[in-house]
């Protein structure tokens, strides 16, 4: 059996906000601070969600989820957001009807995440195969397209949307989508040129130059840096949680599926690189002989970069900067441009060109995801605009917004009170007017042709003479006067005149949310949006396709005199365009709100929330949905949940399901003017009534659970008796055969025991008979063991005997035989043998002493102190003598295979061991490394290609050195270049050469004994180079360094040799100052390197670890 549920079941507050009783706006807030707190972020107003930001990830956007509220009625299970955008595609898909979802709220409150759920709602339900999917992917992916050039990190928000969008997605009959069309509104393009503290650029510039590659960047001529950039705020140029790199991957994948062409993308990124480039742009003053203030670039080179990226001729971008040119009918006058000017005409120009390139972007997005068929489609529509806003400084920007706002609140009352009417109409109830605050009003006071606002601000720009923003003031003071909506400090009406808290130079707007200061500055300017008609002609004149497009007026055969129309007159017409088009639609809301401005979880700020329930028109929305009847349901789950409250209607009601309403509302005695029936539905007056039903089930549910628990407890105890009872018999049968078991068991066991002992008595017998056996046959066999061993021995002993005598017969024969030849040999002995028999003897022991000397000899290794032991006293002085002929030779050999090269690096090491060895503590970790030279690879880094090309003669040292600050001891990286004229210290980043010194300049240089690289070059006093005093680097390889100044100085004949000066206390000379530079040994606090700090005025300590 399927469980039935409700939204009334297991609430958290109440879902519903029609039914909170009694009904206040602190019950209404202290009632979305219960759900929120619990992370129930959604809540109803009737058929409108409430949404609030978590700001944090909640596990409730899941495929279960989307299963889970797929296909079920609006009201059946707890407030989401796949409620109300599952209910509006199944009007859509089955009564073909098209619909709208309008997202409202303030910038943070999460309005573009909650579009993107919608969607992706929307793209899990519907049908699935190759074509259907292609075409989702296309109007998913189409977001991170226009997030990245649309949005950009607030103080509100990180990814705050800084344009509306409205989106109609085109079904077929099967309810599958077949495409889409975008409209934007008011892309907020002073962003562009200028961003409030704390606030980020567009996103797609800070991806760009993140995630880009080196060979884009180059091409685009750009770096990675963004403090190079004018038009890139510093301060929040990184964001924590957004990877700025990985999201330009993003959008490069997203646009590829949405379908843009590599040469599209590489045309879009130069165009957003122009922009950068755009703001480097300065100027300067230049006067004229006829005394007018005249323009000029600065600096060429941003400007030459920028025109090459758009294929411009420079002189005509330059001329477009510094002159006007205005026509009349057939005249033109041409005007110089001052620098102030200069500077507007440049950001105009960057305002322009990004808006245009994001409304060409939105335009091919459509010719993308546009449906391919003609057929009938069906339309849902999905609305992401600014939310009301409020700010401290008002302008020009929010007073178009909160028009729009509150047209939308216009229409959100209209189509409420509409759908509430044709709701009653179609359940047959009768209809009562419900008087509800009107704003309309308020949009005749904007709006209106002839004295609306917008309208005196067209009439303003468009006038003669001069025209500022005062005037415009003025004029709204005179014919606004008397509006009860409006207020000026200036305006005819005494009330005001004495209300300080109303400047003079500013006017009021009583809206629908509250009241609202506007400050009239620069609303003229921004009303009129020019972009002056010669940088529109520059702009066309260029060689790169998508500019012609974005300029169309540039085209000088097309020139247009008629003034174009004014910002406010655009956006006035746009917003009457969507205001008809969702008209025809069926609507659906979602109110987003912002609990906290702190941007965190678990915050929720009462008087923020408060704040926008009041301009989102939230309790006024209530108001009109509790004015007739609060709760309305069908028949079917009205009585299928309150059937157990009648003895009628329960367990079953057998007719139709409004008679057993009927029974049931009788059956409770509910007074007749609290309810009405409908034709399908039961319409319920007031909360209280529901709240009674609910509490009446609940009491219910409880006696029926006891019932339940009842009869349960019998069925278990009596199915426990029985189990019991059954459970005896079946033990005492196994009782029964477990004794007889047992009495068998022991009689056998018994009987076993008998048989046991009558065959051991048996084997015990047998084998006492079969010892004694044994033993009489072992007995015989000793006793013949010991005779034949006695005989044995025996004859053993004589054979001994024998063979004694035998030996020593032979031993007596030997003496015999050599006394007899000693006698015949006498007579041959002659007086000089032994000499030879010496002669002979050494002779031997020589060989034997060479080949054994052979055998052992050492490696051909210099540095191989070993040699054989010398096996003769006598040969001592032979024996050393040899070692050191040896070594000689060896030594010899070793050298004959160096290379010249390599006998210059053993030269500079003999050096380095000269200067340094027991007089420096760095020198012995030294030793070990060789002496390369160039460790920064200057030849082959395309970077210091210039550097290398400074350097006259050959490069003999190249390496990363720290340039110590004299002001704070700190050190600074400079490239290090040694040649055998001249030193030179240029910079890392840039490889732009700081300073340059011929080596005759150069006196001395100072070291101290410690394990540090510090060292300074002290410059000949009256030199060139000593302007600016002595050096102070910090180095690791300062021996080698050291060590090849000292080479080239010895090498050289017409300077002397530089002096090594090795103490830990020396002076520096810094411009006019002699500072002494003293070493101590210490623990920086830096952790185990170096430190350096200034002391004072003459006094440089540098502290180093202890050894």
């Amino acid at each position: 059996m399927e469980v039935k549920t409700s939204l009334l079941d297991n609430m958290i507050g109440v879902g519903d906000m029609v039914l909170i009783e009694p009904l206040s706006e602190d019950t209404f807030i202290e009632n979305l601070k219960k759900r929120f707190d619990h992370n129930e972020i959604y809540t109803y107003i009737g058929s409108v969600v409430i949404s609030m930001n978590p700001y944090k990830s909640l596990p409730i956007y899941t495929a279960e989820k989307v299963e889970e509220y797929r296909n079920r009625n609006f009201y059946e299970l707890s407030p989401h957001i796949y409620a109300l955008a599952d209910e509006a595609y199944r009007s859509l898909r089955e009564q073909d009807n098209d619909q709208c979802i309008l997202i409202t709220g303030e910038s943070g409150a999460g309005k573009t995440e909650a579009s993107k759920f919608v969607m992706s709602y929307v793209a899990a339900v519907c049908g699935k195969g190759q074509e259907v999917s292609k075409v989702k992917e296309q109007l998913l992916q189409s977001n991170p397209v226009l997030e990245a050039f649309g949005n950009a990190k607030t103080v509100r928000n990180d990814n705050s949307s800084r344009f509306g969008k409205y989106m109609d997605i085109e079904f077929d009959f099967k309810g599958d989508p077949l495409g889409g069309v975008i409209s934007n509104y008011l892309l907020e393009k002073s962003r562009v040129v200028k961003q409030p503290r704390g606030e980020r650029n567009f996103h797609i510039f800070y991806q760009l130059l993140s995630g880009a590659s080196d060979d884009t960047l180059k091409k685009l001529k750009l770096d990675r840096d963004f403090s190079k950039y004018n038009y890139l705020s510093l301060d929040s140029a990184t964001v924590n949680g957004l990877d700025d790199a990985a999201s330009f991957r993003t959008v490069r994948n997203a646009m590829q599926i949405v379908g843009f062409m590599e040469d599209e993308v590489q045309s879009i990124l130069e165009l957003v690189a122009a922009v950068l480039k755009l703001g480097n742009i300065e100027f300067k003053p230049e006067s004229r002989c006829n005394g007018y203030d005249e323009s000029r670039v600065k600096d060429k080179n941003d400007l030459k970069e920028m025109c090459e990226l758009l294929g411009i001729e420079q002189s005509v971008l330059e001329r477009a900067f510094s002159f006007r040119t205005v026509e009349a009918k057939m005249e033109k006058v041409s005007t110089t441009l001052n620098v102030a000017q200069a500077y507007y005409a440049r950001d105009a120009l960057a305002k322009n060109l990004y808006s245009r390139l994001f409304s060409w972007l939105v335009n091919r997005i459509n010719e993308s995801i546009k449906a391919q068929t003609k057929t009938r489609k069906k339309v849902m529509g999905v609305l992401d605009i600014y939310g009301f806003e409020i700010f401290e400084d008002n302008s020009f920007e929010q007073f178009i917004i909160n028009y729009c706002n509150e047209k939308l609140q216009q229409i959100f009352i209209e189509l409420t009170l509409r759908e509430e009417q044709e709701e009653y109409v179609r359940e047959d109830i009768e209809w009562t007017n419900i008087e509800y605050f009107n704003n309309a009003i308020i949009c005749d006071l904007i709006e209106n042709n002839k004295n609306g606002i917008l309208a005196m601000l067209d009439e303003e720009c468009l006038r003669p003479g001069t025209v500022t923003d005062e005037t415009f003031l003025d004029k709204l003071n005179t014919v606004c006067a008397e509006h009860q909506h409006f207020e000026s400090r200036q305006s005819k009406n005494s009330k005001f005149l004495t209300d300080h808290s109303l400047p003079h130079n500013c006017f009021r707007i009583q809206h629908y949310a509250g009241k609202v200061l506007y400050r009239a500055e620069g609303f003229v300017d921004k009303n009129n949006d020019l972009l002056y008609r010669d940088l529109s002609q520059a702009m066309y004149k260029a060689n790169h396709s998508l500019i012609k497009i974005l300029f169309p007026e540039g085209n000088p055969a097309k020139v247009n005199l008629k003034r174009p129309p004014t910002a406010g007159f655009q956006f006035r017409a746009s917003v009457g365009t969507l205001m008809k088009n969702l008209l025809t639609k069926n609507p659906n809301y979602i109110r987003c709100i912002k609990p906290n401005d702190k941007k965190a979880a678990h915050i929720f700020t009462d008087s923020l929330v408060c704040h926008q329930v009041r301009y989102l028109g939230l309790m006024e929305n209530v108001r009109v949905r509790r004015a007739g009847y609060a709760f309305r349901q069908a028949y079917d789950p009205c009585l299928e949940r309150y059937k157990m409250l009648c003895k009628q209607t329960w367990p079953h009601w057998k007719g139709p399901a409004r008679d057993g309403v009927e029974v049931l509302m009788k059956d409770l005695q509910v007074p007749a003017e609290e309810f009405a029936y409908g034709r399908s539905k039961i319409f319920i007056r007031n909360p209280r009534t529901l709240f009674f039903l609910e509490e009446k089930r609940s009491q219910c549910l409880e006696d029926l659970a006891t019932l339940i628990q009842k009869i349960y407890r019998g069925w278990k105890c009596r199915t426990h008796f029985l189990l019991l009872k059954k459970s005896q018999v079946v033990v005492a049968a196994w009782y029964r055969r477990f004794a007889q078991q047992k009495k068998y068991q022991n009689i056998r066991s018994s009987a076993l025991v008998l048989q046991s002992f009558i065959r051991g008595w048996k084997a015990r017998k047998l084998l006492r008979e079969l010892k004694h056996k044994k033993r009489c046959e072992e007995a015989v066999t000793t006793i013949s063991a010991y005779w034949h061993g006695t005989q044995a021995r025996r004859e053993l002993k004589c054979l001994k005997e024998e063979a004694r005598r035998k030996h020593a017969i032979a031993v007596i024969w030997a003496y015999w035989l050599g006394l007899k030849v000693r006698r015949e040999y006498r007579k041959f002995f002659r007086a000089n043998a032994g000499k030879k028999i010496y002669d002979f003897t050494i002779q031997r022991i020589m060989q034997k002493y060479f080949l054994g000397l052979k055998k052992t000899m050492p490696s051909m290794s210099p540095i191989d102190k070993s040699w054989p032991a010398r096996p003769y006293g006598f040969l001592d002085r032979t024996h050393q003598e040899l070692r050191r002929i040896f070594h000689l030779w060896r030594c010899k050999k070793y050298r004959s295979q160096f290379t010249e090269e390599k006998k210059a690096t053993y030269e500079e090491k003999l050096a380095a061991s000269e200067l340094f060895k027991d007089k420096k503590a760095l020198y012995p970790s030294s030793v070990g490394q060789p002496f390369k030279g160039d460790y920064v690879e200057i030849t082959k880094n395309p970077k210091y290609q210039k550097l290398n090309s400074f350097a006259e003669d050959k490069v003999l040292l190249a390496d990363v050195v720290s340039k110590i600050n004299r002001a704070n001891g700190k050190g600074a990286p400079r490239i290090f270049l040694l040649t055998k004229k001249s030193l030179v210290l240029a910079d890392q980043k840039t490889g732009q050469v700081k300073a340059s010194v011929p080596l005759p300049d150069l006196s001395s240089v100072s070291v101290s004994t410690q394990n540090d690289g510090f060292f300074a070059l002290k410059l000949k006093e009256g030199s060139a180079s000593a302007a600016k005093g002595d050096f102070l680097l910090s180095s690791d390889r300062l021996i080698e360094i050291i060590t090849k100044l000292h080479c080239i100085g010895a090498t050289s004949a017409d300077r002397n040799q530089i002096s090594i000066d090795i103490s830990d206390e020396f002076l520096v000379q810094f411009k006019q100052d002699k500072v002494c530079v003293k070493f101590i040994q210490g623990t920086p606090k830096n952790g185990n390197g170096v430190a350096c700090k200034r002391k004072n005025n003459r006094l440089l300590e540098v502290s180093v670890p202890s050894p």
